[in-house]
Parts: structure tokens; C-alpha cells; sequence
């Protein structure tokens, strides 16, 4: 029963090696390398979300289990989708541009891949010394949130985003720049202290599973006809979820504040002593 959850970590790190194998292979001319490899990316975020669920159900969760789980979302999430950003988004950009933009916008790039790849070890490891951490913009009291946006969901994103082009690769310089701001922006909320719903406290062990059956029969469908639309829908949604629960937490703490404050300038204020009053002489 202990290897059980160790071979749902063990596919997550095939499904990461196979997809930096993948980047690897893709080009201009084979783009359907940089689309498999997008593709291994999101299939192994299943497989790390099970791992660790079977190995609560099962009662055989150990500190190898945790420390090999983090090692390998290191592997599948930090560098499998780093090496597929750069690859897709910026080695592949076409000689023929300006010499000067070309080689800025690679060494940039790849710059900007290896923060991603190191803000997702630090989200990690935050993770694991974490106990019931709290975001800055605490949400409801039922819910529960992780504290910056997870290293597997910032990867998916990268991986639906490639998948959604067909693995084409980036050809113009204003979609590479916008790729960078993209992907530096993934690492910012990994390492951030925003919150991002985690969706533990969906229970699966209802009496009457009927329900899911019938949401994941659909999610299915949809999944395997319109994948590109599907996946690149669904994490953006999740992506600007965190970011729009900010933004919400902000403005509602600045109108609280202005509010307190026109209750703080409208309020009576005792008058001060006035000279030659005998109430207020000192004998």
C-alpha cells in the first residue's frame, strides 16, 4: 500500500521528463513536439493531485512520500515548463529580425524562465515548512486557500497557453515580450501571498455520487474535443481568480477605511475650555 501513492509521483515525474524531452525535439518546421510536451504537463497535474489524496485515504502518508512529491513537482512543474517557455516563446524566434532585438529578447527570456523556475522551488518550499499559513487577503471562514498560487496551477497555465497555439512557436517580437511579462508574472504570484482557493474541502465521498459523475463525464467531453479552448479557459479563470481576490480585498479595505474616516470627521467633538470660564479656572 506504500508504493501506491509512490507510483502516482513516479508518473508525475515521467510525465515531466517526457515533456522536457519533448521541448527539446519541437522547431518551427515540428511544432507538434512543444504541444506534446504542454500536453504531459497537464496530464501530470492529476497525477499530483492523487498522490497525495490516495495516500490519505489509505493511511500511508511518510516524510519519503512528502520530500519525493516536491522533488518531483520540482522537476514536472519548475523545469518542464521553464525549458517549454523558452523553447516555444523564445529560441525559436526567427533569425531574420533585428540581430540586436533577437539576442536581447532570448537572453531576457531565458532569464526570465529560470525565475519562474525559482520562484516555483521557493513556492515549494514555503509550502513545506508552512503550518495553516493565512494569505494577506484572508476569504471565507469555510474555505480553504493556498497561500500564493500553486506551482502546479503556474505551469498549467504555461502548458495551455502552448497547447492553445497548437505548439506553434512565437515568430513576432511583440508576442515575445508579451510571453515575458506572462511568465514573469507567474513566478510574482508564486511567491506571493495572495489566496488562491484550493478546493480541499470538496468532498468526494458522498452516498449519492451521482452528481460528479454527471460534472466529470462532462468535463471529459469537453476536455477531449475542444481541449484547447477548455484548458486555456481554465487556468486563466484560476489565474485571475487570485488576482481579482486582491484586488476586491484592497478596494474593500480602502472603502472601509474612507468610510471610518467621514465617521471619524462627522462625529461631535467636546468644545475646549474656554479662558475666564469658572468651571474651568484653577484655584
Amino acid at each position: 500500500m506504500y508504493i501506491l501513492p509512490s507510483i502516482f509521483t513516479a508518473a508525475n515525474i515521467g510525465a515531466g521528463y517526457f515533456a522536457i524531452t519533448q521541448s527539446l525535439q519541437g522547431s518551427a518546421l515540428e511544432p507538434k513536439y512543444f504541444d506534446h510536451a504542454a500536453l504531459a504537463i497537464a496530464f501530470a497535474i492529476p497525477f499530483d493531485a492523487l498522490d497525495g489524496r490516495i495516500a490519505r485515504m489509505t493511511n500511508t502518508t511518510s516524510d519519503f512520500g512528502r520530500e519525493l512529491d516536491s522533488l518531483a513537482d520540482v522537476i514536472t512543474f519548475g523545469v518542464a515548463p521553464s525549458v517549454l517557455a523558452f523553447t516555444w516563446g523564445f529560441q525559436m524566434l526567427p533569425s531574420a529580425m533585428d540581430a540586436g532585438l533577437h539576442q536581447k529578447l532570448v537572453q531576457f527570456g531565458a532569464f526570465l524562465c529560470f525565475l519562474f523556475l525559482l520562484c516555483g522551488a521557493s513556492r515549494l518550499a514555503r509550502f513545506n515548512i508552512s503550518h495553516n499559513p493565512v494569505p494577506k487577503n484572508p476569504g471565507r471562514p469555510g474555505r480553504k486557500y493556498f497561500v500564493g498560487m500553486p506551482i502546479p496551477a503556474a505551469a498549467g497555465v504555461i502548458a495551455a497557453v502552448v497547447h492553445f497555439f497548437g505548439g506553434i512557436p512565437v515568430s513576432m517580437s511583440a508576442v515575445a515580450i508579451t510571453w515575458m511579462v506572462l511568465v514573469g508574472f507567474l513566478g510574482f504570484l508564486m511567491v506571493s501571498t495572495w489566496r488562491f482557493w484550493s478546493g480541499k474541502e470538496i468532498n468526494f465521498n458522498s452516498r449519492q455520487p451521482f452528481q460528479w459523475i454527471v460534472l466529470f463525464g462532462l468535463v471529459m467531453y469537453a476536455l477531449v474535443f475542444f481541449s484547447r479552448y477548455v484548458l486555456a479557459a481554465m487556468a486563466l479563470a484560476y489565474m485571475f481568480s487570485g488576482v481579482i481576490a486582491r484586488l476586491a480585498y484592497s478596494w474593500q479595505r480602502h472603502r472601509r477605511g474612507a468610510h471610518a474616516q467621514v465617521l471619524s470627521d462627522n462625529s461631535p467633538q467636546r468644545p475646549g475650555p474656554v479662558a475666564g470660564d469658572p468651571d474651568t479656572t484653577t484655584h
